[in-house]
């Protein structure tokens, strides 16, 4: 029989919309229990079958959890700023605001197409001034405060100035990067501006100069994973380091913090090692190195200062600003030509690249304060600015990379550390003894370390410090999509706050979106940058990770105008008990969240110093991606692609690999997938620029409408690659959930994804194998109806079997829930839906509670049968079964019997029958001694509640 889903589905969205099933409240007596999704940014393509994998493992835990006497929140948003919304408007010139609402009802209604339970009262979108009003608020706050390092809290800004009129910097513990001293006097005789200048190098949230990415293109700058092989990874444009003047996050003041906190939470150890590693805690100390014949020194960071007798020559940084400063009048042109070509490559790019050696002596040579031997200063691009000091003193006798840098350059090298007692030792391992070290020699690298550290601070060269990898978060984008930064500047170009009563400070609208060299393009509106008094408005705007950075506050309450979130509904609420998102956003989202989180910790506005209690990162619906070899010069003036099976017969460098639209390929995901001459013509109607191409494979040419064929062969077979990969627009692989629900309905779409594997685990998608998963449902319906669809529930008595079968259901599926391993929980469905079907179970005492045990995986033909059973309201809001362990409890055993080792015949025991009662009774059934007549019995293994063999 058929199942009406679409009739079912239409049904009960309408009724949970219209009877409010999902709505919550914190004026609930219930323990409450936060589930939150990592919200989708609602790009034009809308949902593929891999988005909603996360979304429906966190639906069926907030359904068993509503069921289980909790007060669930389980919430739904949209990440609605950024640059691609943008950069379609760009293009298409439809405002950004008009798009991204479009692309919002585009994902709501596939969404709900899928039968969520999120509490749609509770909507937010970042680009709703209700909603950026309190980003704006929070980041206020940041720079209305500084880090107490002595209290580790943060405290305002009020108090620093306070200390600074009576004290000057003397008895100030702050996260800063202010260089130098200063008195009261001098403080008070600054000006607004040179005050307004230091408390720069204090505040959480700050203003200064910063090498970033910028691509010229987009007009904007980039994070770091947003830039491939040196071009932006959206529409791979060129992008340079370049210094500009940005808003910053003091996120470092918080780095101790951040490692630390990490050990209570519930999160993966991949996970934790990820934030450990960026965040990248090490001990060392801060060493100066004089210029000679300078008033400068350089200072680096090492962490292993023992190895500072082996330190031949020092390198910085191409971008540092001593760079300029030391080098020599005749190096000028060299340094300056290699700093241009350095600004072109990434920082990922430059840690990444072993291969290629590159520097430039800049002239200059500083002196090495423990030896006194002048050393020369290198700029080389393996050093970054933002890492440490922007500067190292180079040991190549004890470092890969500066061996290699030494060895290509013919730079001294000196071996400090024999490791002649530790053969399988590398180079930089923290074992062996130093040598060629003068005081240290003979000392284990730990005592070296020590001794080391304490003269360098006895002689004042340098100082004890920890520092970190992390870097502060720029906050600064040059696009018009984003959230005004809520600060005015003066005549002096002082920075104000903009006053809270003020907010929120909302875009304006704006009809060009061209980028504006190193300017947003709002400094094209004076009008709007006009301020008025003489104040101008910041140009700038926030980036895409600002609202996300504190959204999940905001749904405990949404509609709030007088706060981002009642004191009332955060008490409650207090965190995210349960957070499911991709490993995308291991150190972007999930860090600068947590640094928000203990920042309004500090401020008493939240009541946790964690936001995500515990973490789940969902793998991945893979797709097969199908690709064309192009050569990536034109032959004859054509493009030319060639048949894979050819290609490979040529150099790879020849050819670029083209992903294509995976419904033009016979055979898709199969060795043998190819392009037939019907195929071609498809791609062509699909790709109208490759109208003109050439086709070439073993057995002919396609070109312009007409196949020639080689040496009389029929056929053209175009063989493509084929792999598992990632699924997305760019691949051609995208497949719309809308069209497997339509075919199949939402709840076997849902427990397909979810029987596809462990939700932490990437897996291929597969439409040909849904139809096992659409069979079950429909065995499951057939409990409740005839094959004529008649309804045959009974109220029959259960048999014991029946009883043992649901409960030993509800138990393994209650521990699986538990587990987060839905893909069992799938498993154990089908296999009881097998086992009563073969009882011709009908006792509504058995098929009640499996409704409800389906209910959170299947949700919409349970709270079909449950109104069929006479069920009141919605099968979501009754109580998840509970088993009895009683009803598990075997009573009789059934044994295979075996001879030798074969199984022959099977005998009932009762459960607590001993070996010896079983021997007996085993040896004088009639199955067995036809089997040992005449033989001797050797021996008869009992396996208690297994198996029983006799060995004869």
């Amino acid at each position: 029989m058929q199942i009406d889903y679409a009739s079912i589905e239409k049904k009960w969205k309408e009724r949970w919309e219209q009877d409010g099933v999902y709505r919550v409240s914190h004026d609930d007596p219930r323990p409450k229990y936060y589930v939150l999704d990592m919200f989708p940014y609602p790009s034009g393509s809308g949902l593929h079958v891999g988005h909603p994998l996360g979304y429906i493992a966190s639906d069926i835990v907030s359904r068993y959890k509503r069921m289980d006497g909790y007060n669930v929140l389980h919430p739904m948003g949209y990440d609605a700023f950024g640059l691609p919304a943008e950069q379609y408007a760009v293009q298409t010139g439809i405002h950004p605001a008009i798009s991204t609402e479009d692309n919002i009802n585009r994902y709501r209604n596939q969404l709900l197409n899928l039968g969520f339970s999120y509490d749609w009262s509770r909507e937010v979108k970042t680009c709703d001034p209700r909603f950026y009003k309190w980003t704006q608020w929070i980041f206020l706050q940041l720079f209305h405060h500084y880090y107490d390092t002595e209290r580790n809290t943060a405290r305002p800004v009020a108090e620093l100035i306070a200390s600074f009129e009576a004290n000057g910097t003397h008895g100030v513990h702050a996260a800063h990067s202010y260089e130098g001293t200063f008195d009261a006097t001098t403080w008070q005789a600054m000006t607004p501006k040179e005050q307004d200048d230091v408390l720069m190098n204090y505040r959480l949230a700050y203003r200064k100069i910063s090498y970033v990415n910028w691509c010229e293109a987009l007009g904007t700058v980039l994070a770091n994973d947003e830039v491939k092989d040196g071009v932006s990874e959206r529409g791979g444009y060129p992008v340079e380091r370049k210094a500009m003047l940005q808003w910053s996050l003091r996120i470092t003041a918080y780095a101790e913090r951040l490692l630390r906190d990490l050990d209570d939470l519930e999160w993966t150890d991949a996970m934790k090692t990820i934030q450990s590693n960026w965040i990248g805690r090490s001990e060392g100390a801060e060493v100066e190195f004089p210029v000679r014949g300078r008033d400068a020194s350089i200072r680096v960071f090492t962490t292993r200062p023992d190895t500072i007798f082996g330190a031949t020559f020092m390198v910085l940084a191409p971008e540092h600003p001593l760079v300029a400063e030391i080098t020599t009048p005749d190096q000028q042109l060299e340094v300056r030509a290699y700093q241009e070509q350095a600004a072109l490559r990434s920082e990922r790019e430059r840690i990444a690249d072993v291969k290629e050696i590159s520097g430039v002596f800049t002239g200059a040579f500083a002196v090495n304060p423990v030896t006194g031997r002048s050393i020369p200063v290198w700029a080389a691009d393996y050093v970054l600015m933002d890492y440490g000091t922007g500067a190292i003193m180079a040991v190549p006798g004890d470092d890969t990379r500066d061996g290699a840098f030494a060895r290509h350059f013919d730079l001294p090298i000196v071996e400090v550390i024999d490791r002649s007692a530790f053969p399988d030792a590398e180079v930089g391992d923290k074992v062996g003894t130093l040598q060629n070290s003068d005081f240290l020699n003979g000392m284990e690298i730990p005592e070296a370390i020590e001794a080391t550290l304490r003269h360098i601070e006895t002689q004042g060269l340098g100082v004890r410090t920890v520092q970190y990898k992390l870097r502060d978060a720029i906050y600064s984008r040059q696009r018009y999509w984003g959230e005004p930064i809520p600060i005015l500047y003066d005549q002096d170009g002082v920075a104000h706050a903009m006053d809270v009563q003020e907010l929120p400070h909302e875009l304006p609208m704006l009809d060009d979106f061209q980028p504006s060299g190193t300017s947003s393009p709002l400094a094209r509106l004076p009008e709007w940058v006009d301020a008025g008094n003489g104040m101008t408005r910041e140009t700038d705007t926030m980036p895409g990770y600002a609202g996300s950075s504190w959204y999940f506050l905001r749904y405990m309450d949404p509609y709030s105008d007088d706060v981002f979130a009642s004191p009332e509904a955060i008490a409650y609420w207090k965190d995210v008990d349960l957070y499911i998102g991709g490993t995308e956003h291991a150190v972007g989202h999930l860090m600068y969240s947590r640094f928000w989180h203990k920042f309004l910790y500090d401020k008493g506005l939240v009541p946790t110093v964690e936001p995500f209690r515990k973490l789940i990162n969902q793998g991945m619906i893979q797709g097969v991606i199908e690709y064309l070899y192009m050569y990536k010069e034109k032959v004859d003036g054509y493009t030319k692609f060639l048949c894979a099976r050819l290609a490979a017969q040529h150099p790879e460098e020849l050819f670029a690999r083209i992903p294509i639209l995976v419904t033009v390929v016979e055979n898709y995901g199969t060795p043998d997938s190819y392009l037939s001459t019907r195929s071609i013509e498809q791609l062509i109607a699909w790709r109208p620029e490759y109208e003109d191409a050439i086709f070439e494979c073993s057995k002919g040419v396609y070109h312009r409408g007409t196949f020639t064929p080689r040496d009389g062969a029929a056929g053209s077979h175009l063989y493509t690659d084929s792999e598992v990969g990632k699924m997305g627009k760019r691949y051609h692989n995208a497949v719309n959930p809308d069209t497997v629900v339509a075919e199949y309905g939402a709840d076997c779409f849902r427990m397909y994804e979810m029987f596809l594997g462990p939700i932490d685990q990437s897996k291929p998608w597969d439409t040909n194998n849904i139809d096992g998963v659409s069979r079950f449902i429909r065995r499951f319906w057939n409990l409740f109806h005839s094959d004529q669809d008649a309804w045959q529930v009974t109220e029959n008595e259960p048999s014991g079997e029946e009883l043992k079968i649901l409960h030993g259901t509800i138990k393994r599926v209650r521990e699986d829930i538990e587990r987060y391993s839905f893909n069992t929980c799938v498993s154990h469905f089908m296999t009881a839906t097998n086992e009563l079907k073969k009882l011709g179970t009908t006792s509504r005492a058995i098929l009640d509670p499996l409704v409800r045990l389906i209910a959170p995986f299947a949700p919409f033909i349970s709270e079909a049968l449950w109104e069929q059973l006479g069920g009141s309201g919605s099968v979501h809001l009754t109580d998840y079964p509970k088993f009895d362990a009683s009803l598990l409890i075997e009573s009789t055993i059934t044994y295979p019997v075996c001879i030798n080792g074969k199984k022959r015949t099977e005998a009932d025991f009762t459960a607590d029958a001993s070996p010896a009662d079983i021997e007996q009774v085993v040896l004088a059934l009639e199955a067995v001694q036809k089997w040992i007549d005449g033989k001797t019995v050797r021996k008869v293994i009992v396996v208690p509640k297994r198996m029983i063999n006799i060995v004869v």
